[in-house]
């Protein structure tokens, strides 16, 4: 760890609790607590979305101007060096007269970058790459929109060992066993917003809720969103979600040119960072096949049910656009868990085919 204190270390861990506070959106989550010379807290502070105060700014305001002057700003992300809704955080804790600052993880923007390199030249001594790795896990959703413009993308199904997704009257519940189910219902929780097509709808009436084991509500709840032409009916259980619905009409999801890309621009200026995708086939094989899937979750249950006596078949996926064996779609697995009888493999598209095959 770089060279902090005991207490700057203590200091960063609450900021970083400090800052999920704040709502997950266009803007990071960041906690700051300001400490005094002797090491005790002065003051803390977090961000609590797009307009409002900065962390920094939030924590100097619970104090008499002058009294942060000497003291420490124990911040999970480097303080911003631009105006934008609000003041560049740099300028606000020199003015304040902070002597130190210590943070966790660099900013990436190309315009709020350089708050630690603005403080050193104007004397003050800052540490970057506190916990880092705990600051990167943090806002690692609101980074990956940074890189990508987009939020990342997770792609969820849940299989018979031999691929189907459905008995070959299209029932599907329940493939897996409670504790998959719940697993789905916890990364649920995790995700901004979850995608399923009007078939999945249509023929499952899914709530599209994140619950417990015992039925209740998580707190953190995904927006719900629904492709497809086809109207929703006014008793669905969607409906019922404590978030608004959003319904786009998937045109071209099917095809050759899916418009899931533009979708995904309206959810990143929504604030959406993380996108959980369940499907069903055509929805997810169409995200597939758009190279927009961040990771894919497989949830396998052993059994069978193979092709229906007319030869009716409900895979688990349907066209990606493979046509031949060098077409294939490489994937690196992450992991591979067991969740009572079932198992869940995780995995990520390998970056090149070369690297696929090692």
């Amino acid at each position: 760890m770089p060279g902090i204190t005991d207490r700057e270390a203590a200091a960063m861990q609450r900021a970083f609790e400090l800052a999920r506070r704040g709502p997950r959106g266009v803007n990071p989550q960041v906690g700051a607590v300001l400490l005094r010379a002797d090491g005790t807290v002065l003051a803390e502070g977090w961000h609590r979305g797009a307009g409002t105060a900065h962390a920094e700014v939030d924590a100097l305001s619970r104090i008499a101007p002058g009294d942060a002057r000497g003291a420490t700003a124990v911040v999970s992300l480097e303080p911003c060096n631009h105006t934008g809704r609000t003041g560049p955080c740099a300028v606000a804790l020199l003015e304040a007269g902070i002597a130190r600052v210590v943070y966790a993880v660099s900013d990436p923007g190309d315009a709020s970058s350089g708050g630690a390199r603005r403080l050193r030249e104007a004397g003050v001594d800052v540490v970057g790459g506190a916990l880092e790795a705990a600051g990167l896990a943090l806002i690692d959703g609101w980074l990956t929109v940074q890189r990508l413009e987009r939020p990342h993308v997770t792609v969820k199904w849940a299989q018979s060992i031999d691929g189907r997704a459905a008995a070959a009257d299209g029932t599907s519940q329940w493939i897996t066993g409670p504790a998959a189910r719940a697993d789905v219902h916890r990364r649920r929780s995790e995700a901004d917003a979850i995608v399923v097509g009007t078939g999945t709808l249509l023929s499952d009436d899914p709530a599209l809720t994140a619950r417990r084991p015992d039925g209740s509500l998580y707190d953190d709840q995904p927006m719900p969103v629904v492709l497809g032409a086809r109207g929703i009916p006014d008793d669905a259980l969607v409906r019922r979600h404590p978030r608004p619905l959003l319904h786009r009409d998937g045109e071209n999801l099917g095809g050759e040119s899916p418009n899931a890309p533009s979708l995904m621009t309206e959810l990143r200026d929504a604030g959406v960072q993380r996108v959980f995708v369940e499907g069903g086939p055509t929805i997810a094989s169409a995200f597939l096949r758009a190279g927009l899937a961040d990771e894919i979750l497989a949830y396998v249950a052993p059994t069978l049910l193979g092709f229906g006596p007319d030869g009716t078949d409900r895979p688990a996926l349907r066209s990606l656009g493979v046509q031949t064996i060098a077409q294939q779609r490489r994937l690196r697995v992450a992991s591979v868990q067991t969740l009572g009888d079932d198992l869940l493999i995780v995995a990520t598209p390998a970056t090149s085919p070369a690297e696929g095959d090692a």
